[in-house]
């Protein structure tokens, strides 16, 4: 968001070219990845849960070798993503800048596999205080990184692309030297081990579910973006959606780090996690409450912290009701989705993800913007339908579709079935 925030003082072509190159390596690399690693959440978990604690550095050790493969036909695509954007009938200018943009976000796809790992790897034994610390540093330090690239060394929006990288790389060092050195990973993390290359087949088994899980989710929030690329004025549209979208990704922090405590505690605990989901669900809802009257008060300033345009500011100052109206169903979804992830139940989640936002939320959309004339509030309207449905679909899994009984005995069999024979002697 920081980085965006940079570009947007630089011009509102740079601000939508950013914007889309954004929202491309989201749509195609970062949340891949990021949906893959989500898989340790139920693994990690439950093995942590187990207490088959040894299994933890070996199914970071897959997700190692998993997400860096993945990570290298992504690399390929991004190189060309100028020339793709303009096989997508995207504007030329946008789709050049984008191009350029994307290039230098390549090592930050590089760092962010290894990043999401520590993280899931530490979250799962319960040790947040280090995640919080390395990531409170590290949004810190990232304004005076982009300060430096943009305008110290000037180069301008290619610095703000780069220093998504020097941030991804600062707060990874951080966790890594971490569960090298701390005491609290001694039994979780004791090396690299040749059995990290067996039952691959097995990690991608609910690594896929996984992934498809949050790409659906995350990429009807991208295709916004492409969308508005073809309405009237898509040098503003496409600008004014990238603000919206990094609005409520800052939003999205609360409910994400519920969403983290809920997963851990019902894949730790899978019965005991229920009662516990209902709990957070109200914070959650008073969280997403909060947080959408703040966006109203401030609907008529937010749009300068992104751009200098009164046009840019002005259009988002209108888009802010809308926006605000799905924080709150945002925040609902995003904690169910971690009771769903917690007892292995993604793939479900997946169909479910797939029907709210591509049956409902994108048509809703596209029928808003492009028949109704609604332009990119038409949009953002349409996605929140798919929001409602994806909450009521998660719902209906957590509390009608999962058998919690049979959840745990299953949660205990793939624990002591893929430990590792020293485990299983102890």
């Amino acid at each position: 968001m920081i980085s965006v925030m940079f570009v947007g003082h630089l011009g509102e072509l740079a601000l939508s070219a950013a914007s889309m190159a954004t929202s491309f390596a989201n749509v195609t690399g970062f949340s891949l990845l990021a949906g893959m690693a989500c898989s340790l959440d139920t693994l990690c978990g439950q093995a942590y849960g187990a207490g088959q604690h040894r299994m933890l550095g070996v199914y970071k050790q897959r997700a190692m070798l998993v997400l860096t493969l993945a990570s290298v036909p992504v690399a390929a695509i991004w190189a060309y993503t100028g020339r793709i954007l303009l096989l997508l009938g995207q504007d030329p200018e946008i789709a050049a800048g984008a191009g350029g943009y994307i290039r230098w976000m390549i090592p930050a796809l590089l760092a962010y596999g290894p990043l999401q790992r520590h993280v899931r790897f530490l979250q799962t034994q319960n040790v947040v205080v280090p995640v919080m610390l390395s990531s409170g540093a590290t949004a810190l330090s990232h304004p005076l990184v982009c300060w430096a690239l943009v305008h110290g060394l000037r180069m301008g929006s290619k610095g703000a692309a780069l220093a998504n990288a020097v941030s991804f790389l600062t707060n990874l060092s951080i966790l890594a030297l971490y569960v090298r050195l701390s005491p609290s990973c001694t039994s979780t993390w004791t090396g690299f081990s040749r059995d990290a290359f067996r039952g691959l087949a097995g990690f991608l088994k609910l690594a896929v579910p996984s992934a498809l899980m949050v790409c659906m989710e995350w990429w009807s929030f991208e295709l916004l973006v492409l969308l508005s690329g073809l309405l009237p004025n898509p040098k503003l549209e496409t600008a004014v959606l990238s603000i919206c979208l990094n609005t409520n990704s800052l939003a999205f922090m609360a409910p994400l780090g519920l969403r983290g405590a809920i997963s851990t505690r019902v894949s730790n605990e899978l019965g005991a996690g229920r009662p516990a989901a209902r709990v957070v669900m109200l914070l959650a809802l008073a969280v997403g409450a909060s947080e959408g009257l703040v966006m109203l008060l401030a609907r008529n300033v937010w749009g300068y912290a992104y751009s200098n345009e009164a046009e840019v500011a002005g259009y988002v100052a209108r888009m802010m009701p809308v926006l605000a109206m799905s924080v709150v169903f945002d925040g609902l979804q995003c904690v169910l989705s971690g009771v769903v992830r917690g007892c292995g139940q993604q793939k479900m989640a997946a169909f479910g993800n797939l029907g709210a936002y591509y049956l409902v939320g994108i048509p809703a959309a596209f029928f808003f913007a492009f028949v109704f004339h609604l332009g990119g509030m038409g949009l953002w309207f349409g996605i929140w339908c798919g929001l409602v449905v994806q909450m009521l679909s998660l719902l209906a899994i957590s509390e009608c579709a999962t058998d919690w009984d049979k959840e745990a005995v299953k949660a205990n069999d793939r624990a002591f079935t893929s430990s590792l024979p020293q485990d299983m002697s102890t």
